[in-house]
């Protein structure tokens, strides 16, 4: 019987020493956590890459670079008409409606589609005895058709066809191209490889090295090369685009067959760019 009071005894010290031990254990954890997170070292910062090392807008050189491709053109836009004059406006209206029908069907003879051929300008105005006269004596109209060919080589025989027809007006003949942006973006693409390398020849030069580009721009412009009734006109097409019709060595134009040749369209693309340093 003192045996086993013995022992239970001797049981309930183990126990009650290892609640002990776990209380102090559980009492330690927190600070022992707090302090091992403490002492994990603060992350580094990324070391500054090469790219970035190259951009410094402290010390740059500004270039500008342009490049020109030149294209046979497939489009050409005609703008001729008939300018008719009577007494009254009923007969010159009627006058001019008559001969500009005419010139229309001997244009749609040709080929030309009636959805390629739109009135342009249509004027009519009076005429005076002179200049500071109130006396009028007559009125005028101005009657322009527009008209797109998809076939460039026929532009000279549907000039012909309207001259015979009894148009008395031709204001201009321009060639274009229906893929200009394809030609635009090939322009584009090559102005900015002239702009990056003329920055790295100046900075060469200067004994430095073009690094990455802070700042580029496209810049754009718009040509007027044709003549409307009135007054010049804004070329309707787009920016960027200019004729160059360039005869051939024999100096005739084109093929040598035609008195109208298309040449080449030119389309010119510039940028201006910013360069860091390196």
């Amino acid at each position: 019987m003192k045996q086993l009071s013995t022992l239970s005894y001797s049981m309930l010290n183990s126990i009650l020493t290892a609640v002990l031990v776990f209380l102090l254990l559980s009492a330690g954890f927190p600070f022992r956590a707090a302090q091992a997170a403490g002492s994990t070292p603060a992350p580094t910062p990324p070391a500054v890459t090469q790219a970035e090392s190259a951009c410094d807008s402290s010390r740059t050189v500004q270039v500008t670079g342009s490049a020109m491709i030149n294209v046979a053109p497939d489009r050409a836009l005609i703008q001729l008409g008939v300018q008719s004059n009577g007494q009254t406006p009923e007969l010159v209206q009627a006058a001019n409606a008559v001969a500009i029908e005419k010139v229309m069907k001997a244009i749609l003879a040709q080929g030309v589609e009636s959805k390629d051929i739109a009135t342009s300008l249509y004027v009519i105005e009076p005429i005076y005895e002179d200049y500071d006269s109130l006396y009028i004596k007559g009125y005028r109209i101005n009657n322009m058709l527009s008209v797109t060919l998809r076939k460039v080589n026929l532009t000279s025989s549907i000039l012909v066809a309207a001259l015979g027809a009894g148009a008395n007006q031709v204001l201009n003949v321009e060639f274009y191209t229906s893929e200009l942006r394809k030609y635009r973006d090939q322009a584009r693409e090559l102005a900015v490889k002239a702009a990056r390398e003329k920055a790295q020849a100046l900075a060469s030069a200067a004994g430095a090295e073009a690094g990455c580009v802070l700042n580029i721009s496209e810049n754009s412009w718009t040509y007027y090369n044709s003549w409307w009734w009135g007054g010049p006109s804004q070329n309707q097409w787009t920016q960027n685009t200019v004729q160059n019709v360039a005869p051939s060595p024999s100096g005739q134009g084109g093929t040598g067959d035609e008195p109208v040749s298309p040449g080449q369209i030119s389309v010119k693309a510039e940028v201006s760019a910013t360069f860091g340093l390196k």
